[in-house]
């Protein structure tokens, strides 16, 4: 009885330290169990996007006007205020017109005697016509009064361009605008001697209602242009947004017209001119702004936010995808341009696809997760 009591007390030890120990090891493996973690998450989302690029560019004005005298003569005065707008046809300086207008009446006088000349010689040869008829007189007299008749109306006609050429002088006197738009500063004063050789103009006029943005664009942007419109992918309208050189855009837009054919060889670049409605005048010749030129539209482009894409070592586009079982899984993806915040993605994702967009930093691959939806205005209003 005593033996069985002996070996009873170490079971009764054994069994109580064998409990001990399960207790001690119930929470270590209930640790050892992975906790989810919490992640923001997106669908994702096929949807129509369009490229574009936005490039320096200088503002060129629709139309210029170099006002310059056609005759010789010292400048009176002037008709315009600097800087203002003026008008087709309006005047602007004036030339001090009495040696023209002189001359313009010397040639009047001139044509009164031409004409009074020629009707003197064809009364005489309609004289001599009837006598010629009859033998009375030589056909040699008669052939000289018509050849006289003849060359005073030749002389007619001569005195009447002289006049008409002294009354153009004249009239070109008053030096008038030959476009509406801006004009600059006088570059004369009045009582300045010019002529049609003067290397400066009087003024200059611009037309800035409308201006041109030209826009250096690299070749090879153009090339794939060109090959967008080839494969049916290019921009839906040809319009360019512009915008200051600080990135605030105007309230203009602007029509692309047409690409250099010439390529600049020190840079690469070739011209894109763009047509601008500039009818409030915000935008003035010589200015420096930019200019956002679409290049490429994709009907059918997959994005993610830039935020949900990682890179492993050697430089590889990673995205984590949420599998079927809820866990997270690196996938490699091949990226395109930045639109908005969002990558383009060209391949390694389809429509659907649940993506960590916050998180993916505190897993591992094949954790479990708790995906949260993630708000865009949320995640920036936290930054």
């Amino acid at each position: 009885m005593k033996r069985v009591l002996r070996w009873a007390a170490p079971l009764a030890l054994v069994g109580a330290s064998a409990l001990a120990l399960g207790a001690c090891r119930g929470p270590e493996a209930q640790a050892e169990a992975p906790v989810p973690v919490e992640v923001l998450v997106t669908k994702v989302r096929q949807s129509p996007i369009e490229l574009s690029d936005e490039l320096p560019g200088r503002v060129v004005a629709y139309r210029i006007a170099e006002i310059r005298p056609q005759v010789s003569g010292v400048v009176q005065r002037r008709h315009f205020e600097q800087g203002a707008a003026v008008g087709a046809g309006q005047p602007l300086f004036q030339i001090n017109p009495a040696p023209f207008r002189a001359d313009a009446n010397s040639a009047a006088a001139a044509l009164t005697r031409a004409e009074a000349t020629y009707a003197r010689a064809r009364t005489q040869a309609e004289r001599l016509q009837p006598l010629v008829d009859a033998d009375a007189i030589s056909g040699q007299a008669y052939d000289d009064a018509v050849a006289a008749r003849d060359q005073a109306a030749a002389d007619v006609a001569q005195a009447r361009a002289e006049l008409a050429r002294r009354r153009l002088d004249l009239r070109f006197a008053r030096v008038a605008s030959p476009i509406s738009g801006q004009i600059g500063p006088a570059l004369v004063t009045e009582g300045a001697l010019v002529s049609p050789q003067d290397a400066n103009p009087l003024a200059t006029v611009q037309q800035i209602d409308r201006v041109y943005v030209d826009v250096r664009q690299p070749v090879e942007r153009f090339q794939l242009l060109r090959e967008a419109l080839a494969e049916g992918q290019g921009p839906g309208s040809a319009t360019a947004e512009i915008l200051s050189p600080s990135g605030r855009p105007y309230p203009v837009s602007g029509r692309i017209l047409f690409s250099d054919v010439t390529v600049d060889p020190g840079t690469g670049n070739a011209i894109v001119r763009v047509l601008v409605n500039n009818s409030q005048r915000l935008l003035l010749p010589g200015m420096y702004v930019r200019a956002r030129l679409p290049r490429m539209r994709i009907p059918d482009a997959l994005t993610v936010p830039q935020q949900a894409v990682t890179r492993d070592p050697g430089g590889n586009a990673l995205v984590g995808v949420i599998d079927g079982q809820g866990r997270v899984q690196p996938r490699k993806v091949i990226l395109g341009n930045v639109v908005d915040g969002n990558y383009v993605v060209k391949s390694g994702l389809k429509v659907g696809d649940t993506i960590v967009v916050v998180g993916m930093d505190r897993v591992q691959p094949g954790t479990p997760v708790n995906p949260q939806p993630w708000q865009p205005r949320a995640i920036a209003s936290q930054r």
